[in-house]
């Protein structure tokens, strides 16, 4: 055995278990998509900077782009397209709202905007790369692909997340406490 993905080609029970894995992570991570297309509009209504306003508003189509990439993903596979409620990505909604109902419009409702498109954004990333390995591993090459298009999208959305708080965001917040 040349490697781990001939060890689950040859070893079936052990694969099965892996694809059951996958799949069932597909249903999570496609229920939070779906969800944040949801959530993404009231931090869009919710923000002030313009630039974090434009961020949110390019990261929801890239979203909505990605509910469709899952679809693929799942005819790929030969799997319907099911939803698992996401119980990570609700809890982070719901501290997202509760940022933005216990903060003042302005610069530090933003920050917490920030912080909490954030905390997405990683657990996204750290989702779409195991999905990404999953992928690999079972020999699901154009699944795989699809999987990486997202991951980058997500690590590119992080980036620009922070970049926006360091340009100014973060500093304004402070200068009012």
């Amino acid at each position: 055995m040349n490697s781990i993905s001939d060890y689950f080609k040859s070893n079936s029970d052990v694969a099965t278990g892996l694809r059951e894995l996958f799949v069932d992570e597909l249903k999570d991570i496609y229920w939070a998509e779906k969800a944040l297309t949801q959530a993404i509009p009231k931090m869009i209504e919710n923000a002030t900077s313009e630039d974090l306003k434009n961020a949110l508003k390019m990261h929801l189509a890239e979203t909505e782009n990605q509910v469709i990439r899952l679809e693929s993903v799942f005819d790929l596979i030969d799997e319907e397209p099911e939803t698992k409620k996401c119980e990570a990505t609700a809890g982070l909604i719901k501290e997202a709202e509760e940022i933005m109902e216990n903060t003042e419009k302005g610069v530090v409702r933003d920050a917490g905007i920030i912080s909490a498109a954030q905390k997405v954004e990683h657990y996204e990333i750290a989702t779409y790369g195991t999905l990404r390995t999953f992928a690999k591993t079972l020999g699901e090459d154009e699944a795989m692909a699809l999987l990486q298009e997202t991951l980058d999208e997500e690590k590119s959305a992080d980036s620009k997340l922070t970049q926006i708080a360091e340009s100014h965001i973060n500093s304004e917040a402070a200068q009012l406490a």
